[in-house]
């Protein structure tokens, strides 16, 4: 495994490429499956997730063939339902999305637990059952994973989804696209990967309406065509770089972005004091930091309100923000492991409960070796260590990778002092900077 050498304090300014959204690139690869033709996907992002996504349809009879490293043409008709990789499955979250896939086509589905971040209290999966329940599925949990038999077919269904869940959302589109009848999902995830997905099955001849609404329309139709499909852009990488942007000075502008879906970030970064310039009509946002930011309260709700993939960013933020910051996580029970890591560098937390923390700004932080405890936690130890005097190293940057395309080629750009090196390989030398260090041994 790798791991990121940091030397902090550097003002970073330029212009970043923003990758196609990842949340977006994975159910529509599994959709692929459902589909007896060829599709082709533009702007994928190349990260881990996308990786093992690949991996996993593969395995399962679907022809995968790369035409450049951000653009596939995918073919689904050889796709085996119940025979997933129980290796690969446990790797992501996403893997997830087999069940709709698998129940849609063939009326059974067998995977293991999916993987993904481990988050103290787990990340259940009981919306989803209950959803493919009220379509005629009978679900069960075995020692290691899910099975799902509809004896009768399924069939279209009126489903209230307590919470308003992405994944839940998206498994129930990919279930009722081919299931005979009207299946009305209330209580819908709105986020843009959803509106995304049913785009991109609407593109293949699916009959979806009022996607992005909380609540969707589903005819089921008898078989889906081929299509050519681009993936939008990934409002969490974009949000992740307007935040570095305002911890380490600026001006940073992000180009192929699409500023409505990042506008609860612009808030609370203009709130932070940030200065922020968004252009919809060249997909671009720039910013820079201000004279100083300033403490905020942060609370995390479903889209369009503030994600929660963006809390731990903003977290590293609030670290030298003037004052006591409130963060109130809504989304993910245990989110907050990534501050004890963080606290390594000087980071200062008063009191933490389950689902809340609040975070004293300090006037500076100072370089320590981090381990990335999940995705994003991970990237907001990257902001700390960018902004910490010193040398750091942050280890298990694999989880970043699941989300970040080419991280360290990008903040380099932007004038980071960052290199990758093998977690096997020795530190840098104490006050020295890690891209004088050429002579460590390359991964």
């Amino acid at each position: 495994m790798d791991k990121l050498i940091i030397s902090g304090g550097k003002p970073l300014q330029g212009t970043v490429a923003i990758s196609g959204m990842k949340n977006a690139a994975l159910p529509i690869l599994f959709a692929c499956a459902l589909n007896k033709e060829p599709c082709i996907l533009h702007n994928v992002p190349a990260v881990k997730d996308i990786e093992t996504t690949v991996g996993i349809l593969s395995e399962m009879g679907v022809t995968i063939r790369y035409l450049s490293p951000t653009s596939l043409e995918i073919n689904g008709k050889d796709f085996k339902p119940c025979t997933s990789p129980n290796t690969l499955v446990r790797r992501i979250r996403a893997s997830s999305y087999l069940m709709g896939v698998e129940l849609g086509l063939s009326g059974q589905t067998r995977i293991a637990f999916p993987g993904g971040c481990d988050f103290d209290g787990g990340r259940p999966l009981d919306l989803h059952m209950k959803g493919f329940e009220a379509m005629g599925a009978e679900m069960r949990t075995y020692h290691d994973g899910y099975t799902g038999e509809a004896p009768d077919g399924l069939f279209g269904a009126k489903i209230y989804l307590n919470k308003a869940s992405v994944g839940a959302t998206v498994n129930l589109m990919l279930a009722a696209t081919l299931t005979p009848g009207h299946t009305v999902i209330s209580n819908a995830a709105r986020e843009p990967h959803i509106v995304s997905l049913a785009r991109f099955l609407n593109e293949c001849g699916a009959n979806i309406l009022n996607a992005g609404t909380s609540e969707i329309q589903i005819e089921g139709v008898a078989s889906l065509h081929g299509c050519t499909y681009r993936i939008p852009p990934d409002m969490i990488e974009a949000g992740t770089y307007m935040a570095i942007a305002a911890a380490t000075g600026g001006p940073i502008t992000l180009t192929g972005v699409y500023p409505e879906h990042l506008q609860a970030t612009i808030d609370k970064l203009c709130e932070m004091g940030a200065h922020i310039t968004a252009n919809n009509a060249l997909e671009t946002v720039t910013v820079s930091a201000g004279d100083q930011l300033t403490a905020i309260e942060l609370e995390t709700q479903p889209y369009p309100g503030f994600p929660t993939d963006m809390q731990p960013q903003f977290a590293a933020l609030m670290a030298v923000a003037k004052g006591t910051s409130i963060i109130r996580e809504n989304i993910i029970n245990g989110r907050f492991a990534y501050l004890e890591q963080l606290k390594r560098t000087g980071v200062k937390t008063i009191g933490e409960a389950k689902d809340t923390a609040c975070i004293e700004g300090v006037e500076r932080l100072t370089a320590a070796n981090m381990t990335a405890t999940d995705l994003r936690g991970g990237a907001a130890m990257v902001m700390v260590a960018l902004m910490a005097e010193g040398i750091s190293e942050i280890r298990n940057v694999h989880l970043i990778d699941r989300g970040y395309d080419d991280i360290e080629g990008k903040l380099s750009a932007l004038g980071a002092d960052i290199i990758r090196r093998s977690e096997d390989a020795p530190s840098a030398p104490a006050g020295s900077s890690p891209l004088m260090t050429s002579s460590l041994p390359t991964p």
